[in-house]
Order: C-alpha cells, then structure tokens, then sequence
C-alpha cells in the first residue's frame, strides 16, 4: 500500500496557497506600474482626475524637467553607484571577518567581543558625539567616506552570519583542514567563505539596499554638490519643488517679472522614483538565488 506523504496538501488548499501569493505578487507588482504611469502622464489631468494604470494624456514634462539638471544628475548616480559597490563589498568583508571568529567556540575573549559588538544595537553615543566624530575627530564633511563608513558594520548583520557560520559550517570540517596543515586564513578563504555564499549574498543584498537607498547621511555630511548622492538630490529638488508651488509670495514675484510658475509636482515625484529604483531592479536577481537560503539558515539566532 502507497503511504502518504505527510507534508502533501490537498488540491484544495494548493490552489488557495496559490491564489495568496498571486494576489500577493499583484498587489506588489501593481503600485509600480502606477509609478510608471504617473510619471509618463500629463500633470493636469493627474491633477484632474487622480492616478490611473493607463496615462489619460501622455506626456514627458516631469523627465524633461528632471533632465534640465544632467551633469548633476549623472554625477550624483556615479556618487550613489560608487559608495553602494565600494560600501557593500567592504561591509560584506568586515562582518564576514568579525562574524566567523565569533561562531568559534574557540575563541578567547568570545563573550567580550560579542558584547562589544551587540551593545551598540541597544545603545548609541547620539546624534551630537557622533556628528563631531566624523566632522571634528575624522574630518570627513564632504568626503566620500562619510556615506560609506558608518554603515559598514551593522550588529545584526554580524548575528546573522554567526548564526549562519555556526550552524551550517560542521566543525569536521574546520578540523580536518587544521589536520591537513591549513592556516585560519586559508581555511577562512578557501572553506568557510565558498560554503557560506547564501548568507554573504544576502547581506550583500540588505548592505546594497542600505548603501542605495540612504540620503540622511548626505543630508548630515555633504554641502557640497560634486559628493551629493541622487536620493538626496532627488529629495532636495523635491522640497524645491514643494516650496516654490506653495509659497505665494515666490509665486507672485515670478508672475510680476513676466513668468510664469508651472512645475509638475505629482508627476515629477513618480519620475524620480523611476530614475532612483533603477540599479536595484537590475541588482536583486543576482541574489535572489541565495536570498531566501541565506536568510531563514542565519535568521535562527542563538
């Protein structure tokens, strides 16, 4: 007799677990299509009559109105490409190194560094010390190093991959290549890592995010424009934007000297986000290979 797998679902349940995730894929899929429909339609019939997955009046203001600024546009991409490629392989590479002798049980002083690191996830020196840190003590105002370094070790990634390296990588293993004469670097290099790809791709996936998707750190550190990042050009412009069609005073000024004010404001919001999700589109299907492995194996904390 054919024994039943005791982890088959009926038909039944298969296609509501289906219909779920397809509803949950259009719900997702969805409010990027409008993003794209938005910042291809004409403002005042946004205006008019709401958003719509269909432009009503096609049109290209918001990206001509972007476009004005090129030069700077296209330097503040190859800021934000530079410190996300530069930040996240050096982030991925300082947490590999602090996270795997931390999984050793071997290691001498292991509680105290693992309380050196974890301490920071509760507590913070503040926004003032660590301002005068990196301006005063570190003088990187204006650096590119100001966007990179403080995001380059994060606690919980650290707790990730000690949890990964702990539990996935057999001790056997690491003892076996002690035996055959192999160093810890080497053994670090040549084992641990080529074992360890899910979880490195999955942090490097959180760190590009991270790196992408920060303008508070332009914001705080950079008041020269050769080092902008596009997200806080983007977020800068749109604050331009914002006070200029809502203040009447500048409104009046304009209309005195003979021009005349009409900046797409909704439309323009879309345009930008278009332009700043580009490379992270083109990014997570590298990791996705990994991604799900990497992060239920190292979300296991202990």
């Amino acid at each position: 007799m054919k024994s039943r797998d005791p982890l088959a679902v009926s038909r039944r349940s298969a296609s509501f677990i289906h219909g779920m995730f397809l509803f949950y894929a259009i719900a997702c899929i969805v409010p990027i299509l409008l993003v794209f429909a938005i910042s291809f339609s004409d403002e005042t019939t946004v205006i008019a009559n709401g958003y719509k997955l269909i432009p009503e009046k096609f049109s290209l203001t918001a990206y001509e109105f972007l476009f004005k600024d090129m030069d700077q546009i296209i330097h503040s991409y190859g800021i934000s490409i530079i410190v996300t490629v530069i930040g996240t392989i050096t982030s991925v590479a300082l947490t590999a190194l602090y996270a795997y002798p931390l999984s050793r049980r071997d290691l001498p002083y292991r509680g105290w560094f693992a309380f050196f690191i974890f301490f920071t996830m509760l507590f913070n020196g503040g926004l003032v010390p660590w301002y005068l840190v990196y301006v005063n003590v570190l003088d990187l105002k204006n650096s590119i190093l100001a966007l990179i370094m403080p995001l380059l070790l994060s606690p919980f990634f650290v707790l990730v991959m000690r949890t990964f390296f702990a539990n996935s990588i057999p001790v056997s293993i690491l003892e076996s290549a002690r035996i055959d004469g192999a160093g810890e670097l080497r053994t670090f290099t040549r084992i641990v890592l080529p074992l360890s790809l899910p979880v490195m791709a999955t942090v490097a996936l959180f760190s590009t995010l991270n790196y992408w998707n920060d303008w508070y750190l332009s914001m705080i550190f950079i008041s020269d424009n050769r080092t902008i990042s596009l997200q806080y050009l983007m977020y800068r412009t749109l604050l331009d934007i914002q006070y200029l069609t809502s203040n009447s005073n500048v409104s009046s000024q304009i209309s005195s000297q003979g021009g005349l004010l009409n900046l797409p404001n909704k439309t323009l919001q879309m345009a930008m986000a278009v332009v700043g999700i580009g490379p992270i589109v083109l990014a997570y299907p590298f990791f996705q290979r990994y991604f799900i492995k990497g992060l239920t194996v190292g979300a296991v904390k202990g």
